[in-house]
């Protein structure tokens, strides 16, 4: 499998059919990338588990961060028809990130990553790779390693950002599970945003039943947060959490 890294070249000139309400609306590759600067991650198929689980949520996690870097807009590619994607958005809560159809990959194809995933099932598919566009020339290009599977080592949201802010402090990925009606959920929201802290608020029966509470946190009380993987605790564990943080 060739996989070129195409640093350097404009970006392909095609045009994407996408949804806005019940209508068609053709959005060409200038509109989006002259005289901007955007970063495109793409990959394999919407709704498949590490997009999901990863790709899209922690570039949603981390958009406010890109904008304060000098990007204007943060796209998804991959190569599904526009009510694919625009339900993937949906479920994933990600309308600030703009997803991109490219249902015949054509951009794909152009960008030479158009690649066979029938061991998948899923026929031609986009290669998992991230770029910094400037202007509609590509300045820099993350691509996963042409390795069997679904690699996923190197087009995340923070190597791109490292790359744009080198030495900058990335903020932890928080997900707070949450109950409607609990005084203690709002007070660690609450702490959250005062710190400045972007969190993915998970709320019961809505995303989760409380079954998935006990088995995550061994805890029955509301809410339970977790910060890049690690079990903090609730809304008290959490201001001590911050308090620490903010001392170091």
């Amino acid at each position: 499998m060739q996989l070129e890294d195409k640093a350097g070249q404009q970006v392909p000139s095609t045009q994407f059919r996408t949804r806005a309400g019940a209508e068609w609306v053709d959005v060409t590759s200038d509109e989006i990338f002259a005289g901007r600067t955007v970063v495109v991650f793409s990959l394999p198929g919407a709704f498949t588990p590490t997009c999901s689980s990863s790709h899209v949520p922690r570039y949603a996690e981390l958009l406010e961060q890109f904008r304060a870097h000098g990007v204007d807009e943060v796209a998804c590619i991959s190569v599904n028809d526009a009510f694919v994607m625009h339900e993937w958005q949906q479920q994933q809560r990600a309308e600030g990130i703009r997803f991109l159809p490219d249902g015949s990959g054509h951009f794909t194809r152009g960008m030479g990553m158009l690649v066979d995933r029938d061991d998948l099932g899923f026929g031609p598919r986009s290669w998992r790779y991230s770029m910094l566009v400037r202007d509609g020339v590509i300045e820099k290009m993350f691509i996963e390693p042409a390795e069997p599977g679904d690699p996923f080592h190197v087009s995340d949201a923070d190597t791109m950002l490292k790359y744009l802010a080198p030495g900058l402090s990335l903020p932890p990925s928080i997900a707070l599970l949450s109950r409607p009606g609990c005084p203690h959920c709002v007070r660690a929201k609450a702490r959250l945003q005062a710190a400045g802290l972007a969190f993915t608020n998970l709320e019961l029966n809505r995303d989760y039943p409380h079954a998935a509470l006990r088995a995550l946190s061994g805890q029955d009380s509301y809410p339970q947060i977790f910060a890049n993987g690690q079990h903090i605790g609730g809304a008290d564990d959490l201001e001590a959490w911050l308090d620490a943080r903010e001392a170091a």
